[in-house]
């Protein structure tokens, strides 16, 4: 458990419910005068003399007039959230009753919470180490199954229990070696060379695998751009209407109807699309605007993840397909070809004429193989990765730490290749071990935490 800061020995309280009027609202207060707080506004019951995790009806009155019937939870210390004495009180969701409520407290002593200040204080407690609290960051902020699974996994220690298993093997070698160095003058090894070299190969496959699998993290949590792009009429607004299921795009036969990029969130199989719906691409136009349009499609297809080529089955040739695709590698290697209007020439026809090219066929006006393309979309993606109970790493922080893991796991082992002293390989073995402690929070500092529990909501 970390040392607690200065300044984290009063009672806080909060809203913890979002803004706007609902049936019910909570208002969550921690610390050691909570009970006692909540306790001289609820006449009902002696709440100090009720046993904890118990639930009281009755109401808040303050200078002898009623502000709220409330319902009043007790979660007594150390067997709470934060480890702390917490009181919840649900109240009728009423923004003004909840400020009143709070009010209330707030005039017996409480002070209102700062941003991830309850989460704070379970970390500070330990209740939770930073990951897990950084992943009750993510989960509260979670749109989608996967990002929900990701966030739940590291809030059971998914993550934490990886690195405390390496921190712990790490320490224990680092102790053998120091001791090693008390013993200097008789030139003795207590600790197994050969079993600290399998642990750091162990160790930096692990922290391989973590880091290869912040790539996949970076799409569950951020979602993955997709733009869509293709000559003018080839369906591309058609086709970000159909697979939005509404008409977001405006539709027509004139070339050059999308100017600006129309940008639209979709969630397939649990994964965030953001789908980028570009201007027509051709050679020649006399439209200042369209010209614009154009050049911004060229950069959306460098910056997006992933590349919708759309074309017109029916106008398209084999060269002029071949060409478009050579173009996108150059700027994007992840492309998907959409052959449209296939239900026009026929699919078969379609199939022929353009043979040897990767082509999926479609029609996105009839909302023909539709599905197959979102198949392809998150294939292409998550290659069916994101359903596993691996631990994904989704925080860049943790990603830049893991990086300087990697880095002194190589040090160690490059030690030992080269028969350094005990002494320096120690050292070596500290630094890896204070990168570990960085992400698990064994080792921060104030800036960091505020930093870090500064981008939670208040009430949490």
């Amino acid at each position: 458990m970390m040392q607690k800061l200065s300044g984290w020995d009063d009672t806080i309280v909060a809203i913890a419910t979002p803004h706007g009027p609902g049936a019910i609202g909570v208002i969550r207060l921690s610390g050691s005068k909570a009970i006692s707080i909540v306790n001289t506004l609820f006449p009902s019951k002696n709440l100090e003399q009720q046993p904890t995790h118990t639930l009281h009806v009755g109401g808040i009155k303050e200078d002898g007039k009623l502000v709220d019937e409330v319902v009043v939870g007790l979660f007594k210390n150390p067997k709470s959230y934060t480890g702390e004495d917490v009181v919840e009180i649900s109240c009728h969701g009423s923004a003004f009753v909840l400020q009143q409520v709070m009010q209330a407290c707030m005039r017996k002593g409480a002070r209102l919470a700062r941003a991830g200040e309850f989460t704070q204080r379970a970390f500070l407690n330990g209740k939770l180490d930073l990951t897990q609290a950084e992943a009750v960051a993510d989960l509260i902020a979670s749109n989608t199954t996967a990002s929900q699974q990701a966030a739940l996994h590291n809030i059971r220690g998914g993550f934490s229990n990886i690195l405390k298993k390496l921190r712990e093997e790490l320490l224990q070698f680092s102790a053998l070696i120091e001791l090693e160095l008390d013993f200097s003058q008789e030139d003795v090894e207590f600790a197994d060379r050969t079993r600290l070299y399998e642990l750091v190969n162990n160790a930096g496959k692990v922290t391989d695998d973590l880091l290869q699998s912040f790539q996949l993290g970076n799409v569950i949590k951020n979602g993955v751009s997709v733009a869509i792009v293709g000559k003018p009429n080839a369906g591309k607004s058609t086709l970000l209407n159909t697979l939005l299921n509404e008409n977001r795009a405006i539709v027509s036969d004139i070339a050059g109807t999308t100017r600006d990029t129309i940008e639209e969130v979709l969630n397939i199989d649990g994964i965030l699309f953001r789908l980028i719906d570009t201007a027509g691409i051709r050679e020649h136009s006399n439209d200042v605007i369209e010209l614009i349009g154009i050049e911004k499609s060229y950069e959306k297809i460098t910056a997006s993840d992933e590349v919708l080529y759309i074309f017109d089955v029916n106008t398209e040739t084999p060269g002029e397909l071949q060409a478009a695709a050579a173009l996108i590698a150059e700027k994007n290697k992840h492309c998907i070809l959409v052959g449209n209007k296939a239900d026009i020439l026929g699919t078969a026809a379609a199939s022929t004429k353009f043979a040897g090219a990767p082509v999926l066929f479609i029609s996105a006006k009839e909302k023909e193989h539709i599905h197959l393309l979102k198949q392809q979309l998150v294939n292409n993606i998550i290659k069916e990765k994101v359903h596993t109970e691996n631990t994904v790493v989704t925080n860049a922080r943790h990603y830049e730490a893991l990086q300087q893991v990697q880095q002194s796991l190589t040090a160690i082992k490059n030690g030992m290749d080269n028969h350094l002293p005990g002494d320096l390989l120690a050292l070596d073995i500290r630094m890896c071990l204070h990168y570990i402690s960085e992400i698990t929070g064994d080792i921060t500092n104030e800036n960091v935490l505020d930093l870090i529990f500064g981008q939670f909501c208040i009430g949490k």
